[in-house]
C-alpha cells in the first residue's frame, strides 16, 4: 500500500508484470517524466515567400456560380415563428378593441366583422411586404442572413395597434371618457 502521507497526486500504483503481455515499443526520443518542449523532430526549412500559398478546394457552399444549398420546409416555417409573438400581441390588441367597437355600434355584426377581416388581411399583405423588402434589402443587397421575422412582425404589430387605437377613436363613449381623463 502507498504512503498515505504523500499528497494524492504524487501516489502511484505498482502492477506486477502480466504473463503474455507485450509491451508496445517505445518512441525514438521518449523518456518517461520529460516532456519535448522546444525540440523539433524535423529542422526547419526558411521560407522563401512572406505569406505560403495555399490552394483552397471548393467546398460547395458560398462559391460564385454554384446554386446555394437549399434549406428545409421546417427551417423556413421556424424561421417565420420567431418573432410571432409580436404580430400575435397586436392581432389581440386589435380584436379587444374591434370588439369594443363593434359591440358599442349595436345592430348586426356581419358589416363589423368582415371590416375585421379584411384588416386582418391587410396586415397579412403587410407582414409579406417586410418580408419581401428584407430580403431584396438585407440579403441580396448587404449579404447578411435573416435568421428571423422579427422586423416583419414588429411592423405588422405596429399596424395592429394603430388598426386598434383607431377602433376606439371611433366609439362615442371611449373618446369621452378619454376626454374627461384628459380634461380633469
Amino acid at each position: 500500500m502507498a504512503d498515505q502521507t504523500q499528497p494524492w497526486a504524487e501516489r502511484t500504483v505498482e502492477v506486477p508484470p502480466q504473463p503474455g503481455a507485450v509491451v508496445p515499443p517505445q518512441r525514438d526520443a521518449y523518456r518517461r517524466g520529460v516532456a519535448p518542449v522546444g525540440q523539433s523532430r524535423t529542422p526547419r526549412t526558411p521560407r522563401t515567400e512572406p505569406f505560403p500559398v495555399v490552394e483552397q478546394e471548393p467546398t460547395g457552399t458560398g462559391w460564385p456560380g454554384e446554386p446555394a444549398a437549399r434549406r428545409p420546409m421546417s427551417w423556413h416555417v421556424a424561421q417565420l415563428r420567431r418573432g410571432g409573438e409580436w404580430s400575435a400581441a397586436g392581432a389581440l390588441f386589435a380584436f379587444v378593441c374591434w370588439g369594443i367597437w363593434a359591440i358599442s355600434g349595436g345592430g348586426d355584426l356581419a358589416g363589423p366583422l368582415l371590416i375585421f377581416v379584411l384588416s386582418l388581411l391587410v396586415a397579412a399583405g403587410l407582414f409579406v411586404l417586410a418580408r419581401l423588402l428584407g430580403r431584396v434589402v438585407l440579403e441580396r443587397q448587404l449579404g447578411r442572413v435573416r435568421r428571423s421575422a422579427r422586423g416583419a412582425h414588429l411592423v405588422t404589430a405596429v399596424f395592429l395597434t394603430g388598426l386598434g387605437v383607431a377602433y376606439l377613436q371611433q366609439t362615442e363613449w371611449v373618446v369621452s371618457a378619454w376626454n374627461w381623463i384628459t380634461n380633469n
